[in-house]
């Protein structure tokens, strides 16, 4: 029999690849998600139940019902720029959503969670590349809000014997190597979605968020990381968990910067076009440079970031951006 696998947040971006990649691996993947960013077209890979993780009564009665073996935890709003503008948003959606959570997987006996985190939770590098040993002063309520519940998995897991793994991500990218699912949402904010399409020539320009960062071309560099690889960490974590009944903490990142200029180049070049390009002010809540180790995943998970290539990650993409504009 198949282990049924709630996933929150599974009809977006990178929760729909991970409900992709638990069948593939014949797991049984439940997607919970209230599709305020999420898509419905994206749930093919297993059941539905539509709930927001402030309803807990809907939460607990889902459980009830599907009875998971373990959690994956992608459901969360991600927006630094929109957290620092609006952070009681951040705050009540991220923590007490996800505090919600926690107590109903406690009420139904499930301990096993794979939790969603990211780099944000380090705030401006002390040095790179970024370890999990690196401090942790996240900048932005986003960040905040990421750092806050990992501070609850800690005490959880002393209280109530949780068992999790944490994954700090870089920057999510790419789309579905089989053109199935990939980035899609009515307000882009993603550097690559949004060159492409400017590229693709949907929109006009292409904002640029600070050129006087200390970097090699004064625009901020960033560690992409494929979301199929992403997706295998995933579905390791969770047989780590079951076989090692043991929590850990991981970075997922390609262990490689490139700063924006450079992305949009390579979009440039692989497209034939160029890119009109608006060069504003840095955004509050952004640091100059970030990239990962991800050492202690190779370590742990044996795992690699196959996919994580700058070519794979923007032809992907291209692919999906080009068949998204035609649907």
């Amino acid at each position: 029999m198949k282990k049924p696998i709630l996933v929150t947040g599974g009809a977006g971006y990178i929760g729909s690849q991970n409900c992709k990649e638990l069948a593939k691996k014949g797991f049984h993947p439940i997607t919970f998600d209230n599709l305020s960013t999420g898509n419905k077209s994206f749930i093919k890979w297993g059941p539905f139940f539509e709930g927001d993780l402030k309803d807990g009564d809907r939460l607990n009665w889902v459980l009830k019902k599907t009875k998971p073996t373990a959690v994956m935890h992608f459901a969360a709003n991600a927006l630094v720029p929109e957290s620092m503008q609006n952070p009681k948003k951040y705050y009540e959606n991220n923590v007490i959503g996800t505090l919600n959570l926690l107590n109903a997987m406690l009420e139904n006996n499930i301990r096993y969670l794979i939790f969603s985190s990211s780099c944000a939770t380090y705030g401006h590098p002390k040095f790179s590349p970024m370890c999990e040993n690196h401090p942790q002063d996240p900048i932005s309520p986003y960040g905040k809000s990421k750092y806050m519940i990992e501070q609850i998995l800690k005490d959880y897991k002393k209280a109530y014997n949780l068992k999790y793994v944490t994954l700090r991500y870089f920057n999510a990218a790419g789309a579905d190597l089989d053109t199935e699912i990939g980035e899609h949402r009515d307000q882009e904010s993603h550097l690559i979605p949004l060159a492409i399409d400017t590229a693709l020539g949907i929109n006009s320009n292409l904002n640029v968020y600070g050129s006087d960062y200390d970097t090699k071309d004064g625009t901020a560099i960033r560690d992409y990381i494929h979301v199929q690889d992403l997706a295998l960490a995933h579905t390791r974590s969770l047989n780590y968990l079951f076989d090692q009944n043991h929590s850990l903490e991981l970075n997922l990142g390609s262990e490689e910067g490139f700063s924006v200029l450079e992305i949009i180049n390579a979009i440039e070049r692989i497209t034939n076009t160029k890119i009109s390009l608006k060069f504003l002010p840095r955004r509050e809540g952004d640091p100059e440079m970030l990239f990962a180790t991800s050492k202690k995943a190779k370590k742990h998970l044996n795992w690699d970031a196959k996919f994580s290539d700058l070519k794979t990650i923007l032809t992907s993409a291209i692919k999906w951006h080009k068949k998204k504009k035609v649907l």
